[in-house]
């Protein structure tokens, strides 16, 4: 299965028909739909909607469509109803106006502060009262939605398979890193041991056999502890196990960001505490690379579904 970003971005237009106005007027113009969609990163699915009003009714039925198909980020889908000038100019029939005129004249008389029609509400009002796009936008809207809708998750899952490669790189880049780090243990504990051995070699010059043989395995003792506080097997066999995890994840694909998370999480405490079992400036400087690489995965895992 594929991996998916939770970044995306697709848009999508049709011309809708608007239909007739009341009054059997000729038909109007198309206007034209036009549909955005573009999600960012999300623990869980958060689904906004900036739509006209001509459109409300129908945010329950986009919701359920995209609700189906995505599973998290945060997604707005912005819609637009661009009319055309020729369809707002529509000449409405004169018998309507004499008739809203009449009716404005009988309102006025009972209430004489009621505000006069603007030219926009007489429109309006001669077109029933309703848009003649309703039926129009009822038919275009929801396939006009689907096809933006596979456009924007071809794109998630295009920004998804760039996601993989760079993470495959980092996981490329760490083990190389922790092949070079597997000799320095072994040479710093045996650095480590000649130097013990030097010291007290030194501090008992001139004593006698016993003493001496007492001092010389008690910088061997010293030495052996050393090993065991800085040995660093554990922490590398730990940090490649989870690199093949990850490996494992990303060819399974899938919904796999929350897993991705926990095992990133997992790789910074092992580079960690290898940093802190550093007994060499080669060691550190490696650790250091290895918490970059790691931190670059983090940002990277945070985009993927």
């Amino acid at each position: 299965m594929p991996v998916f970003s939770m970044t995306g971005y697709a848009n999508g237009q049709q011309p809708v028909p608007q239909g007739t106005v009341a009054g059997g007027a000729r038909p109007q113009a198309q206007a034209r739909l036009a549909l955005e969609l573009r999600s960012v990163n999300g623990r869980f699915l958060d689904l906004g909607f900036r739509l006209p009003d001509e459109l409300r009714q129908h945010e329950p039925a986009l919701r359920e469509l995209l609700g189906k198909r995505l599973k998290r980020g945060k997604v707005e889908l912005r819609a637009h109803l661009e009319h055309q000038e020729a369809a707002a100019l529509v000449e409405p029939p004169a018998a309507l106006l004499r008739r809203l005129a009449g009716l404005q004249d009988q309102v006025r008389m009972w209430l004489p502060d009621a505000v006069p029609l603007s030219v926009a509400e007489a429109l309006r009002l001669s077109s029933g009262g309703a848009s003649p796009l309703t039926a129009g936008v009822a038919e275009a809207l929801l396939p006009l939605a689907r096809q933006v809708l596979d456009d924007f998750i071809a794109a998630r899952e295009r920004e998804g398979a760039r996601l993989v490669k760079l993470l495959k790189a980092r996981i490329t880049d760490l083990r190389e890193l922790a092949r070079q780090a597997e000799p320095l243990v072994p040479l710093a504990v045996e650095a480590q041991k000649q130097r013990f051995l030097a010291r007290f070699n030194e501090a008992l010059a001139g004593a006698d056999a016993s003493t001496a043989a007492s001092g010389q395995e008690r910088a061997l003792a010293e030495a052996t502890a050393f090993a065991i506080r800085i040995d660093v097997a554990e922490e590398l066999g730990r940090l490649h196990t989870h690199l093949d995890e990850i490996d494992a994840v990303l060819d399974k694909g899938g919904e796999v960001g929350k897993r991705l998370d926990f095992l990133i999480q997992e790789l910074h405490r092992e580079a960690n505490t290898l940093g802190s079992k550093s007994s060499t400036l080669e060691l550190t400087r490696i650790s250091v690379d290895m918490r970059v690489l790691i931190e670059q995965m983090r940002e990277q895992v945070q985009n993927i579904e």
